[in-house]
């Protein structure tokens, strides 16, 4: 049984279902037009800037600058990036909510925008209030898989790494976790995530 102490969790994809898709598909109605969009518009690179710290301001004046023809639905990005933003994943409240009522301590590490992160933590109190700390890249100006940003977590929420679990969906990011001496999951779905916490003695078993 390894003898883990706390969990640290990342949000999108983890904890929420995450996809431009889910806000744009409302928008544009043609879905090659809404592939092409996503595809080569608001591209998974340029959100990216949002999670390192860069304001949406600047980053949408440069795209909507390369793409006057999509200005509108570029700053709807800011408007309603919260609407990108879809339910709980299957089965993760509930398991949540075992790890807290067996007293593991819970942390997120997420790359999020700074400036979007408020509103959707807001949304979302009631998951996240057995949380005892939520680093958000976007406020740090650092992103997962930076070797920094685990650095960071650690010391911050005072753990030692070889006594804590983090979760995510992105191999790179759960390779980045392994590097700092962290165990790490890689994250498919709450029911296999909930065997391998039981495995380690954490939570009941489904």
């Amino acid at each position: 049984m390894t003898d883990i102490a706390a969990v640290i969790f990342d949000v999108g994809n983890v904890l929420y279902h995450w996809d431009p898709r889910i806000l744009y598909e409302r928008l544009i109605e043609d879905d090659r037009a809404l592939d092409a969009f996503l595809r080569d518009v608001v591209t998974p690179d340029w959100h990216f800037q949002h999670d390192a710290g860069r304001p949406f301001a600047e980053t949408s004046a440069e795209l909507i600058a390369r793409h006057p023809d999509h200005a509108d639905l570029i700053r709807l990005w800011g408007d309603r990036f919260i609407d990108s933003i879809g339910p709980a994943v299957d089965g993760m409240p509930e398991l949540v909510r075992d790890l807290d009522a067996a007293a593991v301590p819970l942390f997120g590490l997420t790359n999020f925008s700074a400036e979007f992160w408020p509103d959707f933590h807001a949304r979302e109190a009631a998951l996240f209030a057995p949380f005892r700390g939520i680093i958000v890249s976007g406020r740090e100006q650092m992103v997962k898989p930076d070797p920094a940003i685990y650095a960071l977590a650690l010391a911050r929420f005072g753990l030692a790494a070889e006594a804590t679990l983090f979760i995510d969906d992105r191999e790179e990011n759960v390779r980045g976790a392994r590097a700092a001496g962290m165990h790490a999951h890689l994250f498919r779905d709450a029911r296999t995530l909930r065997a391998e916490l039981a495995g380690m003695g954490l939570v009941a078993a489904s």
